[in-house]
């Protein structure tokens, strides 16, 4: 009887994971004309006590999702014209009704995809995951600061 031994963590296996779930929210932001870039960033603001510092936003998304300033003010500007986020004075920008509005039924959209995606994975074996890719998120953020260096 031949056994297949699951996957090693690699940077392949992570990628396709990434991209499975991607593929899910992506399918449930398209519904709603967003896009990932705008959800990831509508979420820094939706999930904080109140206005944030747009400079802040921008460092958040860069760092999140590994683009450069320029890009990430450009979906802020986006979010902003499409009336999900406001201005709040000169530096700051808050989420709009409608924003949150949209990141809620996003959110409750997709609950159900991770539910099912997550169903029946121990919790010891979900500490062990998040460790090890809190772990390899740190080294690849080093590797890539040294990198522009």
């Amino acid at each position: 009887m031949t056994t297949t031994a699951p996957p090693v963590l690699n940077p392949r296996v992570i990628a396709l994971a990434h991209y499975a779930a991607r593929a899910l929210l992506e399918s449930v932001l398209a519904r709603h004309g967003m896009t990932f870039q705008q959800s990831v960033t509508l979420r820094v603001v939706a999930v904080g006590d109140g206005a944030i510092e747009t400079k802040n936003l921008v460092d958040g998304v860069v760092g999140s999702l590994k683009i450069d300033a320029a890009e990430a003010r450009s979906v802020v500007d986006e979010l902003v014209a499409a009336g999900l986020l406001a201005p709040d004075g000169p530096s700051l920008v808050r989420i709009t009704d409608a924003g949150r509005q949209l990141f809620e039924a996003t959110s409750a959209e997709t609950a159900p995809f991770t539910a099912r995606v997550y169903a029946g994975i121990p919790a010891e074996d979900l500490a062990v995951a998040g460790r090890v890719l809190s772990l390899i998120t740190e080294r690849a953020d080093a590797e890539l600061a040294a990198l522009k260096k």
